[in-house]
């Protein structure tokens, strides 16, 4: 109880002082925890310099949206898959890289049986069909994409298949991956597209004579592949010189979790990603953040499995596991991880 007429002391100036430092260094330490659970990884891990983000989409979040329902025809000697969807907008067409086909674009269906719905590609048609773009997919005549009467051959088709489901008063874009985007970056030049995507490609813009009809174009790239990240920076400029609306998005790694794999691909189940999770941390294929230690397709990931007798996998997902594995290591892949990006590069372009 205070005593009448007590009057509490003022705070002297050294206590002042310490409960300053003490707020002071709280706050530092705060500082310190916050960046060590944000940035620490070990040493075969990311880069720490480096933001990643988890995928968000999984590859049934399109179910109360669209549905995969191609058509699948043969001419100028190739196969072409498309799909319109109702009241289209746009008209985009997909190019994809070296060893790929239009299958693989498309899941399986009486429509299209050999079609392999690859989890990537799938899900950037969906996103296309989502946002009202007619689709169509066409296979390059070799491996990879070829620059000369190729480019031509394609343009027939793609005008074509325009012309006969009445889509020429539609805006029309373009999206290629690697040897994809090398091809898109040469077709537009024949052809008027809006913008164009070119995913982990920079283009052959040395050999591309640009002009101010050249179309806006966004790189999609990785940036842990030097080469061609020092290739885009130049043509980045290149571009911006002449006079055409540029745009850069960078794909980073993100670690794997016992349900990526379930999440991403169509037909693998929980409890078979769980356990091919614990198979890569045995194996030591990731960190202990989950990180990919090697690119995909230089682990022995494939030969792990089968000295796993336990664990039995369907061969139809190996080529889907293998690309999930290319993508987390984010060195050179197709990704649909950046779609919102791409279709809002697109639709800035339409008008």
């Amino acid at each position: 109880m205070l005593k009448r007429g007590y009057k509490p002391k003022p705070w002297s100036g050294a206590h002042n002082c310490r409960v300053s430092v003490f707020l002071m260094f709280l706050t530092l330490m705060l500082v310190l925890v916050i960046f060590f659970v944000v940035f620490h990884n070990d040493s075969d891990g990311a880069n720490p310099s480096l933001a990643y983000e988890r995928p968000k989409q999984k590859w049934n979040s399109f179910d109360l949206l669209v549905h995969l329902l191609p058509t699948k025809e043969f001419r100028n000697g190739t196969d072409l898959i498309w799909q319109v969807p109702e009241s289209p907008k746009g008209v985009l067409f997909l190019a994809h890289g070296c060893n790929g086909r239009a299958v693989n674009f498309w899941d399986k269906s009486p429509e299209c049986p050999d079609c392999i719905g690859l989890p990537e590609e799938r899900l950037l048609v969906l996103h296309g069909l989502a946002q009202g773009f007619a689709v169509i997919t066409i296979s390059s005549a070799q491996r990879c994409w070829t620059f000369g009467k190729e480019v031509l051959v394609v343009k027939d088709i793609i005008e074509w298949w325009i012309g006969r489901r009445k889509l020429e008063k539609l805006p029309l874009v373009a999206l290629g991956a690697s040897s994809g985007g090398y091809f898109v970056s040469v077709l537009a030049t024949a052809m008027k597209f809006s913008s164009t995507v070119l995913m982990i490609a920079e283009g052959l813009f040395e050999q591309i004579d640009l002009n101010g009809d050249y179309p806006p174009t966004l790189f999609v790239h990785m940036p842990k592949d030097l080469y061609r990240q020092q290739k885009i920076d130049e043509y980045v400029e290149v571009l911006k010189d002449k006079g055409i609306d540029v745009g850069v998005v960078e794909c980073m790694e993100f670690p794997l979790s016992p349900n990526t794999l379930a999440d991403r691909i169509p037909g693998l189940d929980l409890a078979l990603s769980i356990k091919l999770f614990e198979l890569f941390q045995e194996k030591g294929f990731i960190n202990q953040n989950g990180y990919m230690k090697k690119d995909g397709r230089k682990i022995k990931w494939k030969k792990a499995l089968e000295e796993k007798k336990t664990l039995l996998l369907d061969n139809n997902l190996v080529s889907h596991i293998q690309e999930e594995l290319n993508l987390a290591f984010a060195y050179h892949e197709m990704t649909s991880l950046h779609s919102d990006q791409i279709f809002k590069w697109f639709e800035s372009h339409m008008s």
